[in-house]
Order: C-alpha cells, then structure tokens, then sequence
C-alpha cells in the first residue's frame, strides 16, 4: 500500500525545504513525525503537514481495498521538493533605485509506502 500527498504553493524556498525533507527520507513514518517536531526549521511545519496528510491517505486507502492498516509499518519512501512559481517585489533602493525581491514557492510531495521484509 503506498499513499501519496503534496503541498503546492508553499511560501518556503525549495532550498530550504530540501533540508528538511533531506532528513526523514527513508525513516519510519513515527521517527520522520517525531524529526519534523523537534526540529527548529520553519519549513518542517509544512512537510510535517503533507506527512500527517500522507499517511490519512494511505489509511483511507486501506479502508477502502479492505486491507489491513498498521500506521506504525508505513516509511517515508520517497519525498522531493519541486521549485514552484517566484513572486516578484521591488524595494525601494538610495537614489531612486529599485531592488527586485523574490519570494520562492514550492511544491513538497511526499509517498509514504509499507517497510519491505527484508528492509530495516
């Protein structure tokens, strides 16, 4: 069973979502959970979400095949951050000059799937 959720339009840069998404690629879905919890990041709150939302979508796929669901056996077995669309801004600069700003988006996906036998 393998459930997927993404966030789009996530007012993070992807560089810094990378970080955090770096760090529970491949974890158990409760040590990915407890990472994002305790890490100082501002960009684990999003990817704590998308998780949260991934494993509901792989329990409700289990509800509907009526298969067994253990949330407990689910790993974090992909998880990628896509750049998104860039707003521009402009700061006013000294002499009448103007600075462009760019406020990043990005997309987080994330696919949660059950731990193979052999694996861990």
């Amino acid at each position: 069973m393998e459930a997927r959720a993404q966030a789009r339009f996530v007012r993070v840069t992807p560089q810094k979502a990378r970080r955090v998404v770096d760090m529970i690629r491949g974890k158990s879905a409760d040590e990915a959970i407890a990472i994002l919890r305790f890490s100082p990041q501002g960009a684990s709150e999003p990817v704590l979400k998308v998780l949260n939302s991934a494993i509901a979508n792989a329990r409700y796929a289990a509800d509907q095949t009526a298969q067994p669901f253990d949330e407990h056996q689910l790993v974090v077995t992909s998880a990628f951050v896509d750049e998104g669309p860039t707003m521009k801004r402009f700061r006013p600069r000294a002499q009448g000059r103007a600075s462009r700003i760019l406020k990043r988006t990005s997309h987080i996906t994330l696919l949660v799937g059950e731990k193979q036998g052999g694996a861990r």
